[in-house]
């Protein structure tokens, strides 16, 4: 079979873009990583799939695969590449939509710049339910947050942990660029404490209203911005109170920018999505 895609990044995050509206799309864990493969597929960091809504209230639904070919629940960055592709291919004449994704539903917003704002929801902030195992944990309270001990290694990171619809562990570091992120990243990712596994995040804080961040995906690896990543590191700065909103997030693909205005309010996520090319690939 062939099957049409669009290939795009947000701040270097970069996707496979697929219209499964106009085209049958069914493939397998296998054939989603083959695609993601950078050497013998087209190469992406997740492959976004564009579907019709299964809710009357949303306009579509979104789909998202890792390159290692695993279904996930959200992806902040690829949310503004959604908009921009349905945009672009005529699929809506909105200017803000609403997408049902595994993790709820998001409401994304085309700005008359032409940035695009993601209303991420509502960060979850009880271990149990991000979810994170603190069972016989000591925790150590910092402002409104709570850091974790993890041990990672031969040693102890302390954590916070933050779900924007997909588990994260924020970590503070003196110098993101120095971060150990290729050899912590994946023994957080694959922590025990952490059922469903994680994306670890290593933030700088530049000042308190600009970091810089670094994120190990689950299933990704690290990649060159993560939106949701970015969200989380911000919810978590502010709650331990070295962040006010809104804050500048350099990731090492480019900017953004996250507003966040505390306990039950959800977080909007602003930044660049760019359409690269576009092409046809035999299956």
């Amino acid at each position: 079979m062939k099957l049409k895609f669009t290939k795009m990044h947000g701040a270097g995050n970069d996707f496979i873009v697929i219209d499964a509206i106009a085209q049958q799309v069914e493939l397998g864990a296998q054939q989603w990583a083959r695609l993601a493969d950078r050497r013998f597929g087209i190469g992406a960091d997740q492959i976004l799939v564009v579907q019709r809504p299964e809710r009357a209230d949303c306009d579509f639904r979104y789909r998202i695969f890792n390159n290692d070919g695993g279904e996930v629940e959200q992806c902040g960055n690829g949310a503004r590449a959604f908009v921009k592709f349905v945009t672009e291919k005529g699929l809506t004449g909105k200017r803000s939509i609403r997408v049902q994704t595994m993790a709820g539903v998001i409401a994304p917003r085309l700005e008359a710049d032409g940035s695009i704002t993601v209303d991420m929801g509502a960060p979850v902030l009880e271990p149990a339910r991000v979810p994170f195992d603190a069972a016989g944990l000591d925790g150590r309270a910092e402002g409104g947050d709570t850091l974790w001990p993890l041990a990672v290694g031969a040693g102890t990171v302390l954590v916070s942990v933050v779900s924007m619809g997909n588990p994260h562990a924020v970590q503070v570091v003196e110098d993101v660029e120095l971060a150990p992120v290729a050899e912590a990243g994946p023994l957080i990712e694959q922590h025990t404490r952490f059922p469903k596994r994680v994306n670890a995040g290593f933030m700088q804080v530049i000042g308190r209203g600009h970091i810089k961040l670094r994120v190990y995906e689950r299933g990704a690896g690290e990649t060159l911005a993560c939106g949701t990543g970015a969200c989380a590191a911000v919810v978590a700065g502010i709650r331990r109170g070295l962040l006010d909103s809104p804050v500048r997030v350099s990731a090492r693909g480019g900017e953004l920018s996250v507003a966040w205005e505390g306990e039950g309010s959800p977080a909007y996520l602003t930044g660049p999505a760019v359409t690269v090319f576009e092409g046809e690939i035999e299956l």
